[in-house]
């Protein structure tokens, strides 16, 4: 009797192989489904530290920086301009720590099977996003309480800010979870690297604000703020288009960047994490 035997093994060569992310699609469901619910397990406050941690944060800028840069927010309130800021932060914070550290969690399963590695990212990053979701319902409700006009080009503006967050996260995030799993220091050098990447984003005080050419443009570099300015466009009436367009630029590099180096340095993942 003739048998068959069908041997599963990882794509050979370099590809960004997103037909086979799709034919996987269950897997990257339960991986979120079950972050989101092992996050908020035993605790009180459920979901609501979502809410807690930004309006927590706004109101510690507002009392801190409010003298010094309420004037330069043009006809956006300072409240409202921070929180938009910490909104998108707190969602590129988080996705890119859970993904950086989501290859060695998910070691033992790295071990037993084999699955498209960048699932693990995509998940990790959901967790967040789905974080991300509650803190922006709060924050429209809140800048309607505050009477902050809306523009016409919020319903682009808004999304588009988000799509350049998780762009950045993504390829940033990867790149260090391929890192990690070689390098365990990278881990230790996280923290202090989103601590810098805060305080060069625009959160409590616009890019404008910098009068040194060389450090505005160093700051331009950041993909935050390309994302941070463009959600803002949807609460005023222009923006800064080179801050756009320069982020945007290193945010599509991050990302090709950090998905090339996953994926070719995944095959070492099951014997490394």
């Amino acid at each position: 009797m003739k048998t068959t035997r069908t041997v599963i093994e990882p794509p050979k060569g370099f590809s960004f192989h997103f037909s086979e992310l799709w034919q996987y699609r269950e897997l990257f469901y339960f991986f979120s489904w079950r972050d989101i619910k092992v996050k908020y397990k035993q605790t009180y406050l459920g979901i609501l530290w979502a809410l807690i941690q930004p309006l927590a944060l706004m109101l510690l800028f507002t009392l801190v920086f409010a003298r010094h840069f309420s004037s330069s927010t043009g006809n956006i309130n300072y409240n409202v301009f921070v929180l938009s800021g910490l909104i998108l932060w707190l969602l590129f914070y988080g996705a890119t720590s859970h993904a950086a550290e989501s290859v060695i969690q998910q070691a033992s399963i790295i071990r037993k099977i084999y699955f498209p590695r960048l699932i693990i990212i995509g998940s990790a990053m959901l967790t967040a996003f789905f974080d991300f979701i509650i803190a922006f319902v709060i924050f429209l409700v809140y800048a309607l309480l505050m009477n902050q006009a809306f523009g016409w080009k919020a319903v682009l503006c808004f999304p588009a800010g988000v799509i350049v967050i998780l762009l950045a996260a993504f390829g940033i995030g990867s790149l260090l979870a391929s890192l990690n799993v070689k390098f365990r220091d990278f881990r230790y050098a996280l923290p202090f690297l989103l601590q810098f990447l805060f305080f060069a984003s625009q959160v409590v005080y616009s890019i404008n604000e910098i009068k040194q050419p060389w450090a505005k443009m160093l700051l331009r570099l950041n993909p935050v703020n390309s994302a941070i300015e463009l959600f803002r466009m949807g609460l005023t009436n222009g923006g800064d288009e080179t801050t756009i367009l320069t982020g945007l630029m290193s945010s599509l590099i991050l990302s090709i960047a950090g998905i090339f180096y996953f994926r070719k340095t995944e095959a070492y993942f099951a014997d490394l994490a």
